[in-house]
């Protein structure tokens, strides 16, 4: 079995060399060869690649179609090597429709949530200033969480007004010019930063007031507060607007302004791609068809521009 665990080590270094990061596919794939492994197995099939998935994930679920597409993918690699390798066929498990919309933050809502986040308890009342910044640059720059809460104090260029991101979700690295209200804010910040730190040193420019790196469950838990504190729509539960809204609000707005102030709309789309760190213009696109307002824009953008030639 070495042989196939070598083989996927081969397999993942490929497509990271390719920009893909692939954690979960190697956590999926190297459970798949240790279960083939405890069967006897040597050679991949399409029989025993959906006898680990129905055991490891059982139900036509997300994780189900996942864990079988790593195995399918995997297999079309190794099969050049290995003729006797069986790739599975694709559609053997339904993914389930899963419909997640976004929401579109208004600008009263987002003032409120801010409001919300300035009146945080905490000992020290750092958490409140800690989550007005976090919320407005999420709002005003399109950010992912997850880039924003990595922010280190280098990436932070205050002087230049630029932020700088590394290490996205596409591997690849973005500069992200600031408007000088957020340099302001951040600059705000990072004093308030320093002086609740002193002499510790803490790489990530985002901390909590216990002196640490923010974390996705503490900023989830506490974003679900907001939610409730805001009066925003599905706040009494865990379902409702997201922190990933913030980014979707972003693409939404910037369109609609481009729109409205007669630009061309198609000619700027991959500016908007690189600002939001999108791999592919294609998925910048997916906005024009998220937001009833902005499909409203376009629509009388086009009358207006062909309805005399009828």
């Amino acid at each position: 079995m070495t042989v196939l665990k070598n083989a996927v080590n081969e397999y993942l270094a490929l497509r990271r060399s390719l920009g893909y990061r692939l954690h979960r596919t190697e956590a999926q794939l190297n459970a798949f060869v240790s279960f083939m492994e405890r069967q006897g197995e040597r050679h991949i099939t399409t029989k025993l690649a959906m006898r680990w998935v129905r055991e490891s994930a059982p139900g036509a679920t997300v994780n189900a179609v996942e864990r079988l597409g790593a195995v399918r993918r995997f297999a079309k690699f190794w099969s050049a090597a290995d003729p006797c390798t069986e790739v599975p066929p694709a559609g053997l498990i339904r993914r389930p429709r899963v419909a997640v919309h976004p929401y579109i933050y208004t600008a009263t809502e987002i003032n409120r949530l801010m409001q919300a986040a300035r009146k945080l308890p905490s000992p020290e009342g750092f958490r409140a200033h800690t989550y007005y910044c976090l919320l407005g640059l999420l709002a005003v720059t399109g950010l992912r969480i997850g880039e924003a809460m990595k922010l280190r104090i280098d990436d932070v260029n205050l002087d230049e007004g630029l932020l700088t991101i590394k290490g996205t979700k596409f591997g690849k690295s973005r500069l992200v010019p600031l408007h000088p209200t957020t340099i302001k804010a951040l600059a705000d910040y990072a004093k308030r930063r320093a002086s609740l730190l002193g002499k510790t040193r803490l790489p990530t420019f985002f901390v909590n007031e216990r002196r640490s790196p923010l974390s996705d469950t503490n900023i989830h838990d506490t974003f679900v507060k907001l939610r409730r504190n805001a009066g925003l729509a599905g706040a009494k539960d865990r379902v409702g607007p997201r922190l990933h809204d913030f980014r979707h609000r972003f693409a939404v707005q910037t369109l609609l302004n481009w729109y409205r102030a007669g630009e061309d709309v198609e000619r700027l789309l991959p500016v908007l791609s690189t600002f939001l760190g999108h791999s592919r213009v294609q998925n910048t696109y997916w906005y024009l068809s998220s937001a009833p307002e902005l499909l409203g824009v376009a629509s009388k953008r086009l009358e207006k521009r062909w309805g005399g030639q009828r």
